[in-house]
């Protein structure tokens, strides 16, 4: 009963079978119908064989679009060395077309002593007193002194003389007296400047050294410049200016390395991006003094992961040009490394593309359909054309007879 029952279902599954098979003996196979299957299975292996490349494919699409986006802040990422001119001879400026300016910025770069040799010999150092006030602390002299005394020993501050710092013996003093109230610092009308060093000594430091400098600038996120130039800078009727007494300037090589320059977050970690243009690229100057200028045009750029998760970065070209400072032939500048900066309203957006198991598998079964059922037609077609053409033949007359 059971046999019974269980041949009928099997005779009722038959009838919803939508594969019939052909007998075997009504099969007609031939030559041209070999080829076509042949050329078949190939081009289905082919083009499985390039699903599953795509689907290993690492690279992000790329999109344009006008940015839009509003960062207030600029990271600017550099490692440069000056390997002629000593560390203390060299000053970092940042300044931007809002009209900020940021005179010997060292707040987070460092400054590392080098060689003739490019070799270190000192540890890096990072200057933390810029902009701060420096008290004035007389805890070591004797209560026995009086203020007269104090006084004859309190350099002046010319005007600029506040509670937490009353005196400044030393040009330095001077400087940062003059940038808490705001003031155009004229070195060379400050005894305390005039009187710093000797000539013979700052030529001991000044050309027997090298420096690496090296860190990052946090600037508004507007076209704008910075520079690194020999001398101490300091503004005068609103002009940037760079002291280099007791030194003409042609007496400094601006020889440099780029090691590393980049803003923003690092980008190395997209596959498409060919890193940056001015990473590990030397620019030599010759005997007379030099002023090298790179002219960057920055790209927004967005990077999205597979995860959903963003980050935003920069790309950027460079153009660089250089040119001989020669007072005596009415050459305006002045020597030194100077990066002019612009942003482009077009922003880049990388987009990695998920990798999809099921869309894989699907684009493997529709390639699969598809070209079987091209090839299954022009294997019909040439079954009937060949049918034709024998049949025509069959029944043309023999000329030979």
């Amino acid at each position: 009963m059971n046999s019974k029952k269980n041949f009928f279902c099997l005779n009722t599954l038959k009838q919803f079978d939508a594969f019939a098979k052909p007998l075997e003996e009504v099969q007609i196979k031939t030559v041209w119908g070999g080829v076509v299957s042949l050329v078949c299975f190939l081009t289905i292996g082919f083009l499985m064989m390039s699903n599953l490349i795509e689907y290993l494919d690492n690279t992000p699409t790329e999109e344009l679009f006008v940015d839009t986006s509003r960062n207030k802040k600029l990271q600017i990422n550099f490692d440069i060395i000056v390997p002629k001119i000593s560390c203390d001879f060299l000053a970092l400026d940042a300044v931007d077309s809002s009209g900020e300016t940021h005179l010997q910025v060292d707040h987070n770069i460092y400054k590392r002593r080098l060689n003739l040799d490019g070799n270190p010999i000192s540890e890096p150092e990072k200057s933390d007193d810029i902009g701060s006030v420096k008290k004035f602390d007389n805890s070591t002299k004797s209560n026995d002194i009086n203020n007269t005394d104090i006084k004859e020993s309190c350099g002046s501050c010319y005007g600029a003389e506040s509670i937490n710092f009353p005196c400044c013996n030393t040009c330095d003093d001077v400087k940062r007296a003059y940038k808490i109230k705001n003031w155009d610092f004229q070195p060379f009308t400050i005894d305390q400047c005039k009187n710093q060093s000797s000539q013979n000594e700052m030529n001991d430091k000044a050309f027997k050294e090298g420096c690496q400098m090296y860190g990052s600038l946090l600037v508004n996120r507007v076209s704008g410049s910075f520079h690194i130039a020999p001398g101490m800078s300091f503004s005068f009727n609103h002009m940037h200016v760079h002291d280099v007494h007791p030194f003409s300037s042609s007496s400094f090589n601006t020889t440099h390395i780029i090691r590393h320059l980049s803003f923003g977050q690092k980008i190395e970690s997209i596959p498409s991006h060919g890193g940056n243009p001015l990473d590990s690229t030397e620019s030599a100057a010759g005997e007379d003094a030099t002023m090298f200028q790179y002219y960057i045009k920055i790209v927004p750029t967005l990077y999205q992961r597979r995860d959903n998760s963003v980050f935003s970065t920069n790309q950027f070209s460079v153009t660089k040009h250089n040119k001989i400072i020669a007072f005596d032939r009415g050459t305006s500048g002045m020597p030194g490394i100077f990066f002019s900066y612009e942003f482009s309203p077009i922003m880049v957006k990388f987009t990695e593309k998920p990798r999809l198991l099921g869309h894989l598998f699907t684009q493997f079964l529709s390639n699969i359909s598809g070209v079987f059922i091209c090839f299954w037609i022009i294997d019909i077609l040439m079954y009937k054309v060949s049918r034709v053409y024998n049949i025509r033949k069959k029944h043309l007359p023999d000329t030979n007879k």
